[in-house]
């Protein structure tokens, strides 16, 4: 409860100093052209003793060293303001300062804890840019929030007589809220809440708020999952109305409807899901054409069908944006009427979709393709073990349909690598957890032959769909469309992975035309070796981060130059959106509203940035869990990451991930070597680096924080 302590006395004490010093930025910030001396601003503050205006001098040469004021002639004083006004978003460190991100530009503008100005982690603010005194990179001073990101925030109470305190779980929100006593909503002492932050008054240092909801007690598995999903901004049950909407929705598959429709019901038609999968929204098609050709078709849970553009039911899927997947459970995009019900690709069952459709020849080319909505009949349901399990005897009912189309796979496979596709084989984590959600043990999901048949065949609808609109005929002008697009990796990561991996041993070429077969070498090359997860995980740090975007820039990591998200609707709204374009076009449509949609591209890469470190997160509370009863045990492990404050280690058996803390490590006084990933011992030179193995003892497993404390056994 270290920084608890530590707010409750900055709380008590304050600081005249603090307050003036705020109050006279404020005072330059309104009036950013006009200059003051102390004596104008005594005046202001109604100071005539002599103590408050030498303060006021103090204060004022002060803000010139911070680079906050120039001062324009002997005593008097203005904002050192370049016009440099820039916006940008908040990204908050757990020490109080923050870098503000804008969009377009590599360097970040470091702003100092007594410039944050009430901005909080992922807002949108408003920068005054300055150079400081013997800076070289950018700094500046928040002077407005356009835009707050997050007004609820997950904590445990912290009551006294009178008054009651929020303690966030966020490392990253530097204030607690302030809670009166008749904005509890029962809260008692020690329960996690969710806090919504109602005002926060110019002269205070905290945020007033009241509680939205009791959660439960901290460390219950139910309150911290349903922390987990507040924590993030995702909704872990839909409104009433929502449901109700749901409910009321007409399912029927009419004669009508399915008249307008391509008819797939007679063609052998089946799903390949994982074991625990509650939806299926993509199926498999195969028919041997007269000509000696393949017929496969792609065929995708007709969503659009069912929602309807601005209804109850879209705009709760808009506002969701994705399914979300922690250890535990999923939280699904549409409601289960939907999305395991009328939209679910269930065998034995007449369902409609949206296809890709394509004739291959035998060594997997292209022939023809059509894209329109069906109507099919699945004939089997297997699971990614029951497709392998035919793949590798060769045995089963419909294996030969499964092994023709491992064939075609495999040849795709074979030709995407060629062009350039990076292959990144991660292995999953999963835990087998009992009733009550405890975990009993860990396995791993490793991708195998039946789970690249799906991706596959799931990648080429994809990208066929993205150039069907993307690459319109000569004379005409590509159509609004949303794309999944990944952008070239940046050149200085590349080379500081290409010297990293030197001193393994390993070559990495970063020209432009080599990197990407380069990359693939280097994974094949580390494939067994301790340090194969490392390289894989710092390789992975070098590229971009996959967005949705109405700009096309291609994907990098496929090496395709058009590629979108066709075949996922039940648990991605982009795709919804892209079956929407793709019939408005097949209809005929001129193209839509570009501003419109990348707003909802916008809208849908934060909501799956969101999502993935919900999941994360679930995972890492889980491996907590996993070790609790372990305290004092030994495991071999792998150094999976190196920081300032310590190692990070990677247990072997069961992949949880916990922290050996430099300090206590007691053979030396180590620090952080950062160009080489590593820590180094001032007196004795011995490294710990990224990659390397060791033995650990499990020392502390904290479910609330969610950290993992090992300690070194050297």
């Amino acid at each position: 409860m270290t920084r608890h302590k530590k707010n409750k006395s900055a709380r008590q004490s304050g600081s005249f100093k603090h307050d003036l010093l705020q109050n006279i930025i404020s005072i330059f910030d309104k009036n950013p052209t006009k200059s003051f001396n102390y004596k104008q601003l005594s005046s202001a503050f109604g100071f005539k003793d002599m103590a408050n205006k030498k303060l006021i001098t103090i204060i004022l040469l002060e803000l010139v060293d911070q680079g906050k004021l120039r001062e324009t002639q002997r005593g008097k004083f203005s904002l050192n303001n370049s016009e440099n006004f820039v916006e940008g978003r908040v990204d908050m460190t757990s020490r109080g300062t923050a870098y503000i991100v804008v969009e377009g530009s590599d360097d970040d503008i470091y702003i100092d804890a007594r410039n944050t100005n009430t901005a909080l982690n992922g807002d949108t603010v408003k920068v005054n840019v300055f150079l400081k005194k013997n800076r070289k990179k950018p700094e500046g001073e928040i002077v407005e929030i356009v835009e707050r990101k997050q007004t609820e925030f997950v904590g445990v109470i912290e009551k006294s007589a009178n008054f009651s305190f929020v303690v966030t779980d966020n490392t990253r929100m530097p204030v607690d809220i302030f809670i009166s006593n008749d904005k509890l909503k029962n809260a008692q002492d020690g329960d996690k809440v969710i806090a919504q932050i109602t005002e926060w008054p110019v002269d205070k240092k905290n945020p007033f708020g009241r509680i939205l909801q009791v959660l439960g007690k901290p460390g219950e598995h139910e309150t911290e999952m349903h922390a987990i999903l507040a924590e993030f901004g995702l909704p872990y049950e839909f409104p009433p109305h929502v449901e109700k909407a749901a409910n009321n929705l007409d399912l029927e598959i009419t004669p009508q409807e399915i008249k307008k429709r391509r008819d797939f019901r007679t063609t052998t038609t089946f799903t390949i899901d994982p074991k625990d999968a509650k939806d299926f929204d993509d199926a498999i098609s195969l028919k041997k054409l007269e000509n000696g050709n393949w017929e496969i078709g792609v065929h995708i849970a007709d969503v659009s069908h069912y929602i309807q553009p601005g209804s109850i039911l879209d705009n709760e899927a808009y506002k969701r944006a994705t399914s979300v997947y922690l250890v535990d459970r999923v939280v699904p995009m549409l409601p289960e009427v939907l999305s395991n019900q009328a939209c679910s690709l269930r065998p034995q069952e007449t369902k409609l979709c949206f296809a890709a459709v394509f004739e291959l020849d035998e060594k997997a080319n292209i022939l023809n393709e059509w894209f329109g909505r069906t109507v099919i009949f699945s004939d089997r349901r297997f699971t990614y073990e029951e497709a392998q399990e035919r793949i590798e005897t060769k045995t089963g009912d419909l294996s030969e349909e499964i092994l023709q189309l491992d064939k075609l796979a495999k040849l795709l496979r074979k030709e995407r690598f060629k062009q350039g596709s990076i292959a990144f084989d991660r292995i999953e984590v999963k835990f087998n957890l009992d009733e009550n959600g405890k975990p009993l043990g860990v396995f791993f999901k490793e991708s195998k032959d039946a789970n690249k048949l799906i991706e596959e065949f799931m990648l080429l609808a994809n990208k066929r769909v993205a150039e069907f609109i993307g690459k319109p005929p000569k004379g005409q002008k590509a159509k609004t469309f949303v794309y999944r697009i990944h952008d070239e990796p940046n050149q200085e990561k590349l080379l500081s992975l290409s010297n990293f991996v030197k001193k393994f041993g390993y070559d990495l070429k970063v020209n432009e035309d080599e990197v990407a077969h380069s990359i693939n070498n280097l994974l094949q090359k580390v494939k067994g070796s301790n340090e194969e997860d490392m390289i894989e995980q710092l390789t992975i740090r070098t590229m971009a981060k996959a967005v949705y975007s109405t700009n096309n820039v291609g994907h990098y990591g496929l090496s395709f130059k058009h590629y979108s998200h066709f075949t996922s609707p039940i648990r991605r709204y982009p795709d919804v959106i892209v079956h929407r374009l793709l019939q408005h076009y097949l209809d005929g449509g001129s193209s839509v509203n570009q501003q419109e949609v990348e707003g909802q591209c916008k809208h849908s890469s934060q909501m799956e940035i969101s999502a993935t470190e919900a999941e994360r997160t679930s995972i890492k509370y889980k491996q907590v869990e996993f070790l609790q009863d372990k305290i004092g045990e030994v495991f071999d492990g792998v150094i999976s990451g190196v920081s300032e404050w310590g190692l990070y280690v990677q247990i072997t058996d069961n992949m949880c991930e916990g922290m050996v803390r430099l300090s206590d490590i007691g053979d030396d006084y180590y620090s952080f070597d950062a160009p080489n990933y590593c820590a180094v011992g001032k007196n004795t030179g011995q490294e710990y680096r990224m990659g390397d193995e060791v033995r650990i003892k499990v020392r502390r497993a904290d479910l609330v924080k969610k950290q993992l404390d090992f300690e070194l056994i050297t």
